[in-house]
Protein backbone atom coordinates (compact mmCIF):
# COMPACT_ATOMS: atom_id res chain seq x y z
CA UNK A 1 0.00 0.00 0.00
CA UNK A 2 1.40 3.26 -1.14
CA UNK A 3 2.06 5.91 1.99
CA UNK A 4 1.09 9.59 1.59
CA UNK A 5 3.58 11.96 1.64
CA UNK A 6 4.96 12.98 5.22
CA UNK A 7 5.67 16.39 6.26
CA UNK A 8 8.95 17.65 7.28
CA UNK A 9 8.07 17.87 10.88
CA UNK A 10 6.16 13.84 10.65
CA UNK A 11 9.18 13.08 8.85
CA UNK A 12 11.83 14.97 11.82
CA UNK A 13 9.71 13.10 14.55
CA UNK A 14 10.21 9.72 12.72
CA UNK A 15 14.05 10.05 12.52
CA UNK A 16 14.31 11.21 15.51
CA UNK A 17 12.30 8.34 17.49
CA UNK A 18 14.62 5.84 15.09
CA UNK A 19 17.74 7.39 15.86
CA UNK A 20 16.64 7.77 20.06
CA UNK A 21 15.91 3.83 20.15
CA UNK A 22 19.65 3.60 19.26
CA UNK A 23 21.35 6.40 20.71
CA UNK A 24 19.55 6.85 24.30
CA UNK A 25 17.85 3.33 24.80
CA UNK A 26 17.69 4.07 28.38
CA UNK A 27 14.94 6.77 27.67
CA UNK A 28 13.41 5.54 24.74
CA UNK A 29 10.70 5.58 24.24
CA UNK A 30 10.51 9.16 24.30
CA UNK A 31 8.29 11.44 25.84
CA UNK A 32 7.07 14.07 24.29
CA UNK A 33 9.23 16.46 25.64
CA UNK A 34 12.40 14.37 25.30
CA UNK A 35 10.85 13.68 21.53
CA UNK A 36 10.61 17.78 20.47
CA UNK A 37 13.88 18.28 22.24
CA UNK A 38 15.34 16.04 19.49
CA UNK A 39 13.56 17.55 16.76
CA UNK A 40 14.78 21.22 17.71
CA UNK A 41 18.70 19.68 18.44
CA UNK A 42 21.02 22.65 16.94
CA UNK A 43 23.48 19.34 16.22
CA UNK A 44 22.87 16.36 13.38
CA UNK A 45 19.88 18.42 12.04
CA UNK A 46 19.20 19.95 8.46
CA UNK A 47 17.29 21.79 8.68
CA UNK A 48 17.64 23.08 11.92
CA UNK A 49 13.80 23.90 13.01
CA UNK A 50 11.88 25.42 16.16
CA UNK A 51 8.75 23.37 16.93
CA UNK A 52 6.65 23.51 19.77
CA UNK A 53 5.13 20.93 21.75
CA UNK A 54 2.05 20.94 20.57
CA UNK A 55 3.08 20.59 16.87
CA UNK A 56 5.05 17.31 17.60
CA UNK A 57 2.02 15.89 19.36
CA UNK A 58 -0.12 16.64 15.73
CA UNK A 59 2.56 15.35 13.98
CA UNK A 60 3.02 12.20 16.37
CA UNK A 61 -1.02 11.45 16.06
CA UNK A 62 -0.70 12.05 12.65
CA UNK A 63 2.13 8.89 12.34
CA UNK A 64 -0.17 6.93 14.68
CA UNK A 65 -2.63 6.86 12.09
CA UNK A 66 -0.20 5.84 9.52
CA UNK A 67 0.79 2.95 11.79
CA UNK A 68 4.60 4.23 11.96
CA UNK A 69 4.33 5.33 15.69
CA UNK A 70 2.95 3.38 18.48
CA UNK A 71 2.36 4.79 22.29
CA UNK A 72 3.64 2.69 25.20
CA UNK A 73 1.29 1.76 27.39
CA UNK A 74 2.06 1.61 31.62
CA UNK A 75 3.35 4.92 32.00
CA UNK A 76 2.09 8.10 33.48
CA UNK A 77 3.59 9.94 30.66
CA UNK A 78 3.12 8.79 27.26
CA UNK A 79 6.06 7.57 25.38
CA UNK A 80 6.50 7.40 21.80
CA UNK A 81 8.47 4.56 19.85
CA UNK A 82 8.51 3.79 16.08
CA UNK A 83 7.11 1.17 13.73
CA UNK A 84 8.58 2.45 10.92
CA UNK A 85 10.38 -1.26 9.61
CA UNK A 86 7.50 -3.01 10.74
CA UNK A 87 4.76 -0.72 8.86
CA UNK A 88 7.24 -0.56 5.55
CA UNK A 89 8.32 -4.01 5.15
CA UNK A 90 12.06 -2.45 5.85
CA UNK A 91 15.31 -4.14 7.14
CA UNK A 92 17.00 -2.67 10.28
CA UNK A 93 19.85 -1.10 7.59
CA UNK A 94 17.35 1.00 5.47
CA UNK A 95 15.79 1.87 8.26
CA UNK A 96 18.82 3.38 9.76
CA UNK A 97 19.57 4.82 6.07
CA UNK A 98 16.36 6.98 6.02
CA UNK A 99 16.53 7.95 9.36
CA UNK A 100 19.93 10.11 8.70
CA UNK A 101 19.09 11.20 5.62
CA UNK A 102 15.90 12.72 6.98
CA UNK A 103 17.55 14.35 10.00
CA UNK A 104 20.87 15.57 8.27
CA UNK A 105 19.56 16.17 4.50
CA UNK A 106 21.45 15.04 1.69
CA UNK A 107 24.65 13.00 1.80
CA UNK A 108 27.40 10.77 -0.12
CA UNK A 109 27.06 7.43 0.28
CA UNK A 110 30.67 7.96 2.76
CA UNK A 111 29.01 10.26 4.47
CA UNK A 112 26.03 7.97 5.32
CA UNK A 113 27.81 5.09 6.57
CA UNK A 114 29.99 7.13 8.90
CA UNK A 115 26.35 9.29 10.09
CA UNK A 116 25.03 5.61 10.44
CA UNK A 117 27.15 3.89 12.95
CA UNK A 118 25.64 4.68 15.87
CA UNK A 119 21.99 3.37 14.46
CA UNK A 120 24.26 0.15 12.14
CA UNK A 121 27.20 -0.11 11.01
CA UNK A 122 27.74 -1.44 7.92
CA UNK A 123 30.75 -3.27 6.49
CA UNK A 124 31.84 -0.59 3.44
CA UNK A 125 30.39 1.87 1.04
CA UNK A 126 29.38 -0.84 -1.34
CA UNK A 127 27.07 -2.17 1.44
CA UNK A 128 25.60 1.24 1.75
CA UNK A 129 24.80 2.05 -1.38
CA UNK A 130 23.02 -1.68 -1.76
CA UNK A 131 20.53 -1.01 0.59
CA UNK A 132 20.46 2.33 -0.98
CA UNK A 133 20.01 0.46 -4.69
CA UNK A 134 17.48 -1.31 -3.11
CA UNK A 135 15.19 1.87 -1.44
CA UNK A 136 15.66 3.76 -5.03
CA UNK A 137 14.21 0.68 -6.78
CA UNK A 138 11.61 -0.20 -4.23
CA UNK A 139 8.66 -1.99 -6.18
CA UNK A 140 5.16 0.47 -6.67
CA UNK A 141 3.75 -2.73 -4.87
CA UNK A 142 5.59 -2.23 -1.70
CA UNK A 143 4.80 1.72 -1.68
CA UNK A 144 7.14 2.93 -4.51
CA UNK A 145 11.04 4.14 -3.80
CA UNK A 146 12.39 5.88 -1.19
CA UNK A 147 15.53 6.74 -1.65
CA UNK A 148 17.02 8.66 -4.89
CA UNK A 149 20.49 9.22 -6.19
CA UNK A 150 21.21 13.39 -6.72
CA UNK A 151 23.08 14.36 -9.98
CA UNK A 152 26.31 14.77 -9.17
CA UNK A 153 27.11 18.70 -8.07
CA UNK A 154 30.13 21.18 -9.47
CA UNK A 155 32.96 20.21 -8.00
CA UNK A 156 31.75 17.01 -5.79
CA UNK A 157 33.76 13.73 -5.84
CA UNK A 158 30.48 11.58 -4.97
CA UNK A 159 26.74 12.08 -5.65
CA UNK A 160 24.26 12.40 -2.57
CA UNK A 161 21.49 10.61 -1.95
CA UNK A 162 18.10 12.28 -0.50
CA UNK A 163 14.80 10.30 0.54
CA UNK A 164 11.21 10.56 -0.91
CA UNK A 165 9.56 10.14 2.32
CA UNK A 166 8.12 13.60 1.77
CA UNK A 167 7.39 12.94 -1.94
CA UNK A 168 9.40 13.51 -4.88
CA UNK A 169 12.45 15.74 -5.28
CA UNK A 170 12.75 17.75 -7.97
CA UNK A 171 16.17 17.73 -9.18
CA UNK A 172 15.75 19.77 -12.38
CA UNK A 173 17.14 23.26 -11.08
CA UNK A 174 19.28 21.87 -8.95
CA UNK A 175 23.05 22.44 -10.09
CA UNK A 176 24.49 19.54 -11.85
CA UNK A 177 28.67 18.61 -12.55
CA UNK A 178 29.43 19.53 -16.48
CA UNK A 179 30.55 15.57 -16.42
CA UNK A 180 28.15 13.70 -14.39
CA UNK A 181 27.21 10.60 -15.58
CA UNK A 182 23.77 9.34 -16.31
CA UNK A 183 22.40 13.01 -16.71
CA UNK A 184 21.46 15.60 -19.70
CA UNK A 185 20.49 18.76 -18.74
CA UNK A 186 17.32 20.01 -20.42
CA UNK A 187 19.19 22.35 -22.86
CA UNK A 188 21.58 19.99 -23.86
CA UNK A 189 18.75 17.40 -24.89
CA UNK A 190 17.13 20.22 -26.55
CA UNK A 191 19.97 20.82 -28.67
CA UNK A 192 20.62 17.12 -29.18
CA UNK A 193 16.91 17.11 -30.41
CA UNK A 194 17.33 19.71 -33.20
CA UNK A 195 20.07 18.23 -34.43
CA UNK A 196 18.56 15.10 -34.91
CA UNK A 197 15.81 16.79 -36.67
CA UNK A 198 18.24 18.73 -38.85
CA UNK A 199 20.03 15.57 -39.90
CA UNK A 200 16.77 13.83 -40.36
CA UNK A 201 16.15 16.46 -42.64
CA UNK A 202 19.22 16.66 -44.73
CA UNK A 203 18.81 12.78 -45.30
CA UNK A 204 15.62 12.98 -46.73
CA UNK A 205 16.93 15.94 -49.34
CA UNK A 206 19.29 13.92 -50.08
CA UNK A 207 17.56 10.80 -50.67
CA UNK A 208 15.08 12.81 -52.88
CA UNK A 209 17.86 14.32 -54.75
CA UNK A 210 19.44 11.00 -55.54
CA UNK A 211 16.05 9.62 -57.06
CA UNK A 212 15.83 12.45 -58.89
CA UNK A 213 19.11 11.90 -60.77
CA UNK A 214 18.49 7.91 -61.28
CA UNK A 215 15.21 9.33 -62.62
CA UNK A 216 16.95 11.76 -65.27
CA UNK A 217 20.06 10.07 -66.22
CA UNK A 218 17.95 6.97 -66.86
CA UNK A 219 19.61 4.45 -64.51
CA UNK A 220 18.23 1.42 -62.98
CA UNK A 221 18.66 0.64 -59.74
CA UNK A 222 20.44 -2.81 -58.51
Amino acid sequence: MTMRPLSLLEARVLGVLVEKAHTVPDSYPLSLNSLTLGCNQKTARDPVINATESEVQVAVDALRALNLVFESSGSRVARHEHNMGRAMSLPSQSVALLAVLVLRGPQTSSELRANCDRLHRFADVSSVEAFLDELAERPEEKGGPLALKLPRAPGAREARWTHLLCGPVDVSAMPVAANAEEFVAAGELASLKAQQAALQSEVAALRALVERLYTELGVTRS
